[in-house]
């Protein structure tokens, strides 16, 4: 159905992106959904949340454990395990030099957990 030329759905899809401030998309799906509740799951604890912009922060954006564990502060176990919750959701690589273990971020699931709410 049109008026003037104009289709109704367009006028409502405008009219809902003027109202929530976001451009109209379709809702996530059953699969879409479950991948972002485990990004959110993997970011939603404060240590993990600290390494992510600890490593953001860092050259390259890569740290080793090494430097991680006394910046936050926490046993070299505890990080270890928030390393690999993070790396097991793909927001982390990890690269073993030498005896070391160095994480890199993974920007495009970092973006991806910047699309969820734009």
């Amino acid at each position: 159905m049109s008026d003037g030329g104009v289709s109704v759905s367009t006028l409502l899809e405008g009219a809902i992106g003027k109202c929530c401030g976001a451009p109209v998309r379709a809702p996530l799906d059953r699969a879409e959904a479950q991948e972002v509740a485990g990004l959110l799951r993997a970011v939603s604890d404060p240590a993990r949340l600290q390494l992510l912009s600890i490593i953001r922060s860092a050259d390259e954006c890569c740290a080793c454990v090494a430097d991680l564990t006394p910046a936050l502060g926490l046993a070299q176990p505890t990080v270890s395990h928030h390393l690999k919750v993070l790396t097991e959701a793909g927001l982390l690589t990890r690269e073993r030099r030498g005896h070391q273990a160095w994480f890199a971020l993974v920007p495009e699931r970092l973006e991806q957990i910047g699309r969820i709410f734009a």
